[in-house]
């Protein structure tokens, strides 16, 4: 098949081409006794729509129209799309088209089923202003049907929405009373919800930098950790660490306490004495990272605690030990020493944030069997 078109390598047939164009006049060009005409035509200019749209006499509104209700969109994208146009036509109350287009946009049945409401709600208003259509009873229907739609949404928290239904039986009725009280009570509730929401996620950052305030201190003092949720330590400290902090301490603390830090940088820990004769334990909520260890022996058991009966746990006489688990080995704590000096032992480590500590008489009987068999280093 010949091509009328000329031969790109043509020389000949390409300056006849350019000749010839240069040669005819330009007829797309406006006429001035007509030039208002010419630009009503151009959907930027138009002042007012047509009611319908030949492709033939305006072709670049219906190429506008099929980019804006093309088929390949969802069906609630394009349900949205003539609820908008439906409400433009509304507003300039122009009821007959906007009838058409909430139309269109049920013809999509779209899954939402609010949108899909309001378009029913929508078109049986303009429906109604269009007169003849509903009575007085049905438009009463109408409101109904609308408040109903925007309280439903109130209960259900879904502020934004009721907002947005009370807006939508705003424009049947701007001075519809119920709708507006009701859209002051939405709009509220919503402004309360944001507020809240900004206060949460405020709170957030601020426990997340004390978080990472707390890793780096823990870090630079070499304190080794093991984590309870994935077994290890050293390289995973880190990663064990942020996760008990961003979750708070593992149930196993029982008062709940949480590590500290104070304006000077100090570490404040929740510790835990066990002690194994009796079976009981005692829980520091907060062990200052300075105090000594005798410091606390001495306040706990200024006064013979109910659990001990013969009155054996003086301070004095009390050993401390943290256990190895790895290498099941007992490291006998100095009662002189501070909770940082034991902590930074190389062989001490903090499961779940809390450092444990055995406690028991050194010259009992109990103590001699309890470590009979176990390697101690003194």
């Amino acid at each position: 098949m010949e091509s009328s078109d000329p031969d790109p390598t043509d020389d000949s047939s390409m300056d006849a081409f350019l000749d010839k164009f240069q040669s005819q006049p330009y007829r797309g060009g406006f006429r001035e006794d007509q030039w208002e005409e010419e630009f009503d035509k151009i959907p930027l200019f138009m002042k007012k729509a047509p009611s319908e749209i030949d492709p033939k006499e305006f072709p670049d509104l219906a190429c506008l129209q099929s980019i804006i209700f093309d088929d390949e969109r969802s069906p609630e994208e394009q349900a949205k799309t003539y609820k908008d146009e439906g409400n433009d036509y509304f507003k300039e109350k122009d009821y007959k088209k906007a009838v058409v287009s909430y139309s269109e946009g049920l013809k999509k049945k779209c899954a939402d089923p609010d949108l899909n409401a309001i378009l029913y709600t929508n078109r049986a208003a303009a429906q109604y202003y269009l007169g003849g259509a509903f009575s007085a009873c049905c438009s009463e229907i109408l409101r109904t049907l609308v408040s109903t739609g925007a309280l439903c949404h109130l209960e259900l928290k879904h502020f934004a929405e009721a907002v947005n239904w009370c807006d939508e039986g705003l424009q049947i009725d701007a001075k519809e009373k119920k709708l507006l009280e009701m859209r002051a009570k939405a709009d509220k509730l919503k402004r309360m919800e944001e507020r809240d929401l900004r206060k949460a996620k405020l709170k957030e950052k601020k426990e997340q930098n004390q978080n990472e305030a707390l890793l780096q201190a823990i870090k630079a003092r070499n304190i080794r950790l093991v984590s309870e949720s994935v077994g290890e330590d050293e390289d995973s400290a880190s990663n064990g660490l942020a996760e008990m902090l961003l979750h708070g301490l593992s149930s196993e603390n029982p008062c709940g306490a949480r590590l500290s830090i104070d304006g000077q940088g100090r570490l404040s820990w929740p510790v835990l004495f066990l002690y194994p004769e009796y079976a009981q334990s005692d829980f520091i909520s907060a062990f200052h990272e300075d105090t000594r260890f005798i410091d606390h022996l001495m306040a706990m058991f200024s006064e013979a605690p109910s659990w001990d009966s013969e009155h054996k746990y003086h301070p004095d006489d009390l050993e401390v030990y943290f256990e190895d688990e790895d290498r099941a080995e007992l490291y006998q704590v100095s009662p002189e020493s501070t909770l940082l000096q034991v902590l930074q032992h190389p062989r001490c480590s903090v499961k779940a944030l809390t450092p444990a500590f055995l406690v028991c008489v050194g010259s009992s009987p109990f103590c001699k069997n309890f470590l009979q068999g176990k390697r101690v280093h003194r």
